[in-house]
């Protein structure tokens, strides 16, 4: 599969899955990947928390959007600046600067469960509507959160019978269930726990909310690295590098270390094929923080993996 393809399959790309496994650099691959394709692309951040900024090398990201790289721009969604706009747009700009002054705004849309993560989506579906990009990224909550927000929409259909808010409820899930529009990407660790709970919320996400999944990123998969026959000291002697036997044997466990967590994680993404039959991207370890290098050589790897998809 081109990379051109898999970055049209849907107008929405949710990002999800367990804190720590990577999923705002993922965002940030998918998306540099996405634009070197020659896509517009949009990425939102929803929590504010994500350290999505410093992996694009930006300023933190606000609610006004900002570029970021050619065709790449990025924003923050937060639902208190969402109901403003929602009010402003609606000729309502002297009531939300009143609700703003009071702190009565977060009492609003706190008031119906769900309504704050609506609101959010809300924005996300309009975004959409109104083809602010090509793609749009979306960094969502960590996986438990996940489900929550993208249930926020049902929820609100049991509580609210009419109006504004329902209507919108009812739009969101129009763009969450049409796979055309809007699919959701989870990520893990090859690891046990991250694993497990990224199937538990595969499946959670199908069955109660109804979105489409696309393949799986299993992230931080350690490179190959062949030890059998190898030794530090002898690799070292034939290109002429001093080594002293105790470096060298601090080197070869180094590497077997390295050997036996890529037979780990191998293992580990066997087990995920079997327990969740959907195609896996594999993308490789990174040592050290992530910045925009970081993120381009990732996207380099994203973008191989893609091409070795079925069609």
């Amino acid at each position: 599969m081109n990379v051109e393809q898999f970055c049209s399959a849907s107008r929405v790309v949710i990002v999800a899955g367990k804190g720590g496994v990577g999923k705002t650099t993922v965002t940030a691959a998918l998306a540099t990947t996405a634009a070197r394709a020659g896509a517009s692309v949009l990425i939102v951040e929803v929590e504010g928390k994500s350290g999505l900024a410093s992996a694009l090398g930006v300023a933190p990201l606000t609610y006004e959007e900002q570029p970021v790289g050619e065709r790449l721009c990025a924003r923050t969604l937060t639902p208190d600046e969402a109901l403003l706009e929602y009010l402003e747009d609606h000729g309502l700009r002297r009531i939300s600067r009143r609700l703003m002054r009071s702190g009565a705004l977060d009492v609003v849309a706190t008031a119906v469960p769900g309504m704050r993560d609506i609101l959010v989506l809300g924005k996300v579906k309009a975004l959409e509507r109104d083809e602010a990009a090509d793609l749009i990224v979306i960094d969502a909550p960590a996986a438990g959160h996940a489900v929550q927000f993208l249930l926020s929409p049902r929820g609100l259909l049991d509580a609210v019978r009419m109006g504004p808010v329902r209507t919108q409820a009812e739009d969101v899930i129009g763009l969450l269930s049409d796979p055309g529009r809007c699919r959701v990407l989870l990520v893990t660790l090859p690891e046990e726990t991250p694993v497990n709970e990224l199937v538990d919320t595969a499946y959670a996400l199908e069955d109660q909310v109804g979105v489409k999944l696309g393949p799986v990123i299993v992230n931080a998969v350690p490179g190959a690295l062949d030890v059998d026959g190898h030794t530090a000291q002898a690799d070292a002697a034939a290109v002429g590098v001093p080594l002293t036997e105790q470096q060298g044997a601090a080197l070869d466990a180094a590497a077997r270390f390295r050997h036996d967590r890529r037979t780990l994680a191998l293992e580990q993404a066997d087990r995920l094929a079997r327990r969740l039959p959907l195609p896996q991207l594999t993308l490789p370890f990174v040592f050290g923080e992530i910045g925009p290098a970081e993120v381009a050589g990732l996207a380099d790897a994203l973008a191989a993996a893609i091409g070795a998809l079925p069609t």
